[in-house]
This record gives structure tokens, C-alpha cells and sequence, in this order.
């Protein structure tokens, strides 16, 4: 197993996340408020996620819908979109 660092991750969500790969999608953040992060996915459309993760404006991440993770360098983070 890769040894990343997992922050509020449930073992459902990084087995979800592990077994689909294809799921992952590239996006940038836009926005950043309190525990929540916005994002442009590259291949269209934004979501708002609820997170503790901090990226900065601009910083790359990657983004799995169906486990709610994202993933910010090697750190992953659970991720629930916010309606």
C-alpha cells in the first residue's frame, strides 16, 4: 500500500477511492472558505466540497466524487459535496 497521509478518512472511502482509479478527476481550487474548499474540475463544471484540507487558490488537486476524497499532494482527505 502507498504510504500517504490520511486525514478524516473512513477505510470505505480509501478502498473506494483505491479500487476505482478511473474516478479520480484533476481540478484547481477556486475558492476557500472555513472547512470548505471550491474547485474547477478540468474536464468542466465545479463542485464545493466540505473539507479540512487548506490548499491555496490556484493549487492543483484531485478530486474522487464517488469515495468523497480529495487528494492534495500525497495527503488524502474526506471530502462530502456540499448541496
Amino acid at each position: 500500500m502507498p504510504n500517504r497521509t490520511r486525514i478524516d478518512l473512513l477505510p470505505i472511502q480509501e478502498a473506494v477511492a483505491t479500487a476505482s482509479p478511473r474516478a479520480w478527476r484533476d481540478a484547481l481550487v477556486i475558492a476557500r472558505e472555513h472547512n470548505t474548499i471550491t474547485v474547477a474540475l478540468l474536464d468542466g463544471g465545479a463542485t464545493t466540497l466540505a473539507t479540512r484540507a487548506a490548499p491555496a487558490i490556484g493549487e492543483p488537486v484531485a478530486v474522487h466524487l464517488v469515495a468523497e476524497v480529495v487528494a492534495v499532494g500525497s495527503a488524502w482527505y474526506s471530502a462530502r459535496p456540499v448541496s
